[in-house]
């Protein structure tokens, strides 16, 4: 089975400024931007999840953000065939794909597939093992699949409960089904690489000015209609925390940038050991980018499962 992959994949770590140069380079080539972040494709959420503004997506044409109601358990199985059709529906369109995200497990998905063999998720016991304590999951998950346990992000546990799930449900360890496949071909796409201190500065920026833009109204009105995986978004339970008037503005400010933070290194270790992708500073993204393109030949790109 023939898998349709994007002409150009922006990736980076989150405030390092992927949107900006997506929207560059898809007016220069004449793109559309379907999304690869895994809270933005959620509705009701737009300011946290610092999902494009309305002007830039009347710039140009945004797919699969703030498609998904909040509660909606997203998983990767839908995300990949929503992506695969939008792709088909741009280029019939005579337009270029442009995937732009933050989220490896989709990135990666939406290049290689998905592996074999992997169960459908069981609802009973997905709810039980999101009643437990993050910090049961990640014992059992050790004890039941060691590799797994070192390289699932144990502190998602949208992540944690999957590979546990997985392990009950065939007895076999979720690593398993994990494919280590290689890039062979020509750079996939780019993904910004900004100095720390810098990025970490766009993040205290961009953390202050979601509350004058209103995020606290914005979760107020989404309360309570918040799903499981929506309820990780980042910067959530502080300001229900202060919403409820546990934090003070400048404490939850405070927890959400540093928890950013630490997502945005999580990401960028990912990045670090994709090969499919270059890392590129925001001077040259755009030409970089435009570049990928220009040597596709306004050939589609296709990958084998």
């Amino acid at each position: 089975m023939k898998s349709v992959l994007p002409d150009l994949i922006i990736g980076g770590p989150t405030a390092s400024g992927k949107t900006a140069v997506a929207l560059a380079v898809a007016e220069a080539c004449g793109g559309e931007i379907i999304g690869a972040d895994a809270f933005q494709l959620y509705r009701g959420l737009p300011i946290l999840t610092a999902q494009p503004t309305p002007e830039e997506s009347l710039r140009i044409p945004h797919h699969i953000i703030g498609e998904f109601d909040l509660r909606h358990s997203l998983d990767v199985t839908v995300y990949l065939q929503t992506v695969r059709d939008k792709i088909r529906e741009i280029r019939a369109r005579d337009r270029i794909p442009i995937l732009v995200g933050g989220t490896g497990l989709y990135i990666r998905t939406v290049l290689f597939g998905l592996a074999e063999g992997l169960p459908s998720p069981d609802p009973a016991l997905r709810q039980e093992l999101e009643s437990r304590p993050l910090a049961s999951l990640q014992q059992q998950l050790r004890e039941l699949d060691p590799q797994a346990g070192r390289e699932v992000d144990l502190r998602n546990p949208r992540r944690v409960v999957r590979a546990l799930e997985v392990c009950l449900q065939t007895g076999q360890p979720f690593s398993s089904f994990r494919h280590n496949r290689t890039w062979d071909g020509p750079p996939a796409g780019i993904w910004l690489a900004r100095p720390r201190p810098e990025l970490h500065s766009r993040i205290e920026v961009r953390t202050a000015r979601m509350f004058e833009d209103g995020v606290e109204m914005e979760v107020r009105n989404a309360l309570p209609g918040i799903g499981v995986t929506a309820s990780q978004v980042i910067g959530l339970k502080p300001i229900i925390e202060q919403i409820e008037g546990r934090f003070t503005q400048k404490e939850t400010v405070a927890a959400i940038a540093q928890a950013t933070r630490q997502y945005a290194k999580r990401q960028e270790t990912w990045f670090r050991k994709e090969p499919s992708l270059t890392p590129t500073s925001a001077e040259e993204a755009v030409r970089a980018a435009l570049a990928i393109i220009r040597g596709l030949g306004g050939k589609e790109r296709h990958g084998s499962e």
